[in-house]
């Protein structure tokens, strides 16, 4: 073959390539609302950063028919390129070839990339859309699957690893994006399930149809397996982007600095009257992460899955901070079993990426009730408690009101090494809320009283006193528990301040192979 001809060849396998399954498959993807895989690339990365690897991988099988079904890619797109210019390493399946199915050819194409990744310490993002293991390959393909979850789990910790479900994703195809960081999903075109709803018909007799089963809507609502829901493929794109404007390449390097122009001094006086007087009304504590974020901005993470914890990231200073808050506006902002797990696995992120974490609270203990012990509210809670002890990064909290029993210790009190501890002149910390308490301490005198009235009136006074006397910050402040109490409209200016005296912060846990989380 003359050098002309191998430019010939080499011409046409790279056309192959880039045309994937057909136009008439690539128009398939579009009526559903999907864009190709290599559309995809371009509109997640810096416009002509791509540079794509192993363009004419084929798979070596030949039973089945697939001998006469070798296309160059052989269903993934490998490589990397820029996002706001940092390097970015990425794969996507191509559904329009063989169904994005994965083969031993595509999974080491994957696995390339991977471990090029962990090497030179760049984030790794996986665009999914796969119809699952190549079936015509039986356990080769499988293989892939198993090599790929284990480099999944060597990075954990090491680089970001995203992952975006824009199609299916069902079967052994879920563990990979289970083990990354963060999964996006798109409404009405993506779903992930173990066992579809055919198998599920069968085995149990139940019929659910594929999104409510496993679709964007279910894992970001309901099972908490997703972080964020996306209305269409470039929504989700664009979101990958402003995700990773918060995150440092790797767990060597320092979370990338935003310059802004919002003061560093900046007060806000609406919130000196945000917490309402009467200690039983909600207010919404987002207002509060907006008011002390630059430019008020704030990446909500797993926005619509146990909301009574709200989780996500801001910007303080043009630094980036991991914030974690109780949320009074629902279910009072109590601790349950999902909100638990949700911060748990929120804060240990942060602190494998030198994020510092931002605690607000406001809580009135962990959520009574037999759902809740059954189903293992200790051994929950317990995981949030552990990933604030472990955590090593940076910590502040500030107590906008509620600090009540267990729950006070869990959310980053100082007893868990909190390197800063604020309180608002609104803050209760006690073992339990006045009127509780009362009903307890005081039971052998209101047992006495002479009827219903008196009893009353003489609750009422006793809950007042305790109030006055143990529900506030000032015990705390006695103790050292608390640092200060500030006005909440200087909460800006003193966290900005407390993250500039803990730059050069240095703590270590004890040398061990790893801890033994309780999951």
């Amino acid at each position: 073959m003359s050098l002309e001809q191998r430019k010939a060849e080499l011409a046409r396998r790279s056309a192959a390539a880039e045309a994937g399954g057909g136009e008439h498959r690539v128009e398939a993807q579009r009526r559903q609302g999907k864009l190709s895989a290599r559309e995809r690339i371009a509109l997640l990365l810096d416009e002509g950063s791509f540079e794509e690897t192993d363009r004419l991988v084929e798979h070596r099988a030949s039973d089945f028919g697939l001998d006469a079904q070798r296309i160059p890619g052989d269903g993934l797109v490998t490589g990397h390129g820029r996002i706001e210019g940092r390097l970015v390493f990425v794969f996507a399946q191509d559904f329009t070839v063989l169904g994005g199915s994965l083969s031993e050819a595509n999974a080491g194409k994957i696995c390339k990339i991977m471990d090029t990744a962990l090497r030179v310490g760049a984030p790794l993002i996986g665009l999914n859309d796969s119809g699952g293991a190549r079936i015509q390959e039986g356990v080769q393909s499988l293989a892939g699957y198993a090599e790929i979850f284990w480099r999944n789990t060597m990075a954990s910790g090491v680089i970001p690893q995203i992952s975006a479900i824009m199609g299916p994703c069902a079967g052994g195809a879920v563990y990979s994006p289970a083990i990354t960081d963060f999964i996006f999903m798109v409404q009405h075109t993506s779903y992930m399930f173990v066992t579809g709803p055919d198998v599920i018909k069968t085995v149990t007799h139940e019929e659910v149809t594929k999104e409510e089963l496993g679709g964007a809507l279910t894992h970001n609502q309901t099972s908490g397996v997703a972080h964020f829901l996306t209305r269409d493929d470039a929504d989700c794109l664009a979101a990958i982007r402003e995700l990773l404007s918060f995150l440092p390449a790797n767990n060597l390097d320092a979370p990338p600095l935003r310059p802004t122009a919002d003061p560093a001094a900046r007060a806000d006086a609406a919130l000196d009257t945000l917490v309402p007087e009467a200690s039983n009304q909600p207010y919404d504590m987002r207002q509060v992460i907006h008011a002390i974020a630059d430019d008020r901005n704030f990446l909500e993470v797993q926005e619509r899955y146990a909301p009574n914890l709200i989780v996500g990231f801001a910007r303080l200073a043009g630094q980036p901070v991991g914030i974690i808050a109780n949320q009074p506006a629902h279910l009072a902002g109590v601790l349950d079993i999902a909100a638990s797990t949700k911060g748990a696995r929120f804060v240990r992120f942060c602190d494998a990426f030198h994020i510092p974490l931002i605690t607000f609270e406001d809580v009135p203990g962990f959520l009574p009730g037999t759902q809740q012990e059954f189903g293992g509210i200790i051994r929950h809670g317990a995981k949030l408690l552990y990933a604030f002890a472990e955590a090593t990064v940076p910590k502040i909290t500030v107590v906008t009101r509620k600090a009540y029993g267990g729950a006070y210790c869990v959310m980053a009190s100082k007893h868990l090494r909190t390197d800063v501890n604020y309180a608002w002149p609104t803050a209760e910390l006690a073992v339990m809320g006045p009127e509780g308490a009362v009903n307890i301490v005081y039971r052998r005198e209101l047992d006495q009283a002479k009827d219903a009235a008196e009893k009353e009136a003489l609750r009422r006074r006793r809950t007042e006193e305790f109030r006055d006397r143990v529900a506030n910050p000032f015990a705390a402040l006695e103790r050292g528990y608390l640092d200060a109490v500030i006005a909440p409209r200087e909460t800006r200016p003193r966290l900005i301040n407390a993250l500039a005296m803990l730059r050069d912060k240095r703590a270590a846990n004890p040398a061990k192979k790893h801890g033994n989380i309780p999951l």
